[in-house]
């Protein structure tokens, strides 16, 4: 591979965010390379979300990635919460015009943006190390990396820092000019996939006195079954069969009965965390997805996020280029954060409701009681769940 000392815009990190971005400006006609400290196939080993908003799918379509999503992916029109033992089923389709969303896995996005980017004979430095980002705040950016035991420096004329919350481009921002807003929920999602059928064809939220769990899936044939555990949890110390025994505890009978279970193949704990950084434009460097903010996954709107992002700073770059305005990349990071702070509400709200946390009294707990009574009965509650879990307008 050649290895160009200039482009224009200058990706860190090949998750989603930064494939998706990379892709917008190739068909736009903008140079990019892209840098990943990791391997391919680690990335591709990350077991990630799974629900896509019509927008996000929208997106990927238009970025000539969204086939083989509309051909594998679920189109679901509904969830169930579950709570006093029983299930009741949230309409997403009827409040919001016949709106739902697509399950299809962050590792499938990310494998189609993959492929599409080799197809489009773009570069992308795997197991970039030692990446470090200067001059940002000039006219010339730079972006300095070790590559097959080789010195480079890559001049650009932005940098989009894609690479996450524990990434280099957010840490790269000066001292004290980043406003951060953060809450660590003191709980974790224990996630279990297995090669099981679906205990239902839609996902199940379920609230429990014993914790959280979500019924959820990934194919047909492939499910994903989370429980809420303690923040600090070693997946290890949980056996396949500890697992399943748990879950059943938290579903209502008629479920639990149905669960088909069997071997994992994979285990693992995420923290739950809300968090922001902004802004999100520090002269020429803009940060997009995690790198800016995280969710808890209980609105499944991390991905959707970091899409509704791309698209933003995609726009904004293709305008500058083509028409020599700087007018969207003024406006990038407060017009992507005004959508951000509404899903990280969302996301606050559903955590709030279906969690239970040791730091919460009776009076918190008969709170969640009364607004999942309200939620069971009310037309109108059910139909702001339904606009914000099938996403908000880009």
């Amino acid at each position: 591979m050649t290895r160009p000392a200039r482009t224009q815009v200058a990706i860190i990190g090949s998750g989603p965010a930064g494939l998706l971005l990379g892709r917008l400006l190739t068909q736009a006609g903008i140079d990019n390379i892209i840098l990943e400290r990791r391997s391919k196939d680690h990335v591709l080993s990350r077991i990630r979300a799974g629900v896509l908003e019509e927008g996000s799918a929208r997106i990927l379509e238009d970025a000539g990635v969204g086939g083989r999503m509309r051909e594998e992916g679920l189109v679901h029109h509904g969830i169930d919460i579950a709570f006093g033992g029983g299930r009741h089923r949230i309409d997403l389709s009827g409040p919001t015009g016949g709106k739902g969303v697509i399950i299809y896995g962050q590792t499938e996005v990310t494998q189609d943006l993959m492929d599409r980017r080799e197809a489009d004979d773009a570069p992308t430095f795997y197991e970039a190390e030692d990446v470090a980002i200067s001059g940002f705040d000039r006219h010339m950016p730079e972006t300095r990396f070790i590559h097959e035991g080789r010195a480079h420096t890559l001049l650009c004329d932005f940098i989009a820092g894609c690479d996450g919350f524990h990434g280099v481009c957010r840490p790269s921002v000066p001292q004290g000019a980043l406003d951060i807003a953060e809450r660590v929920y003191p709980a974790g999602w224990l996630g279990l996939l297995c090669e099981t059928p679906p205990v239902s064809g839609e996902l199940i939220y379920v609230r429990h006195g014993r914790g959280f769990a979500l019924c959820s899936m990934r194919s047909p044939t492939r499910s994903r079954y989370y429980l809420q555990c303690a923040a600090g949890e070693d997946a290890t110390a949980w056996s396949d069969e500890r697992f399943w025994e748990e879950l059943k505890r938290r579903l209502d009978p008629e479920t639990a009965a149905a669960l088909v279970t069997g071997p994992s193949i994979e285990k693992s704990v995420a923290p739950l965390r809300s968090f922001v950084a902004e802004p999100m434009r520090f002269g020429r460097l803009f940060l997009a997805g995690d790198a800016a903010h995280i969710v808890p996954p209980t609105g499944a709107k991390g991905l959707n996020l970091a899409i509704g992002d791309v698209h933003y700073l995609a726009e904004a770059l293709i305008e500058y280029y083509q028409e020599r305005s700087q007018r969207g990349l003024e406006a990038y990071s407060e017009r992507a954060l005004a959508r951000i702070w509404q899903a990280e509400r969302f996301s606050w709200w559903m955590t709030s409701l279906l969690h239970s946390f040791a730091d919460t009294g009776r009076f918190a707990q008969k709170l969640q009681d009364a607004e999942l009574a309200y939620l069971a009965d009310s037309r109108a509650a059910q139909a702001a769940l339904a606009e914000n879990y099938v996403g908000l307008p880009l």
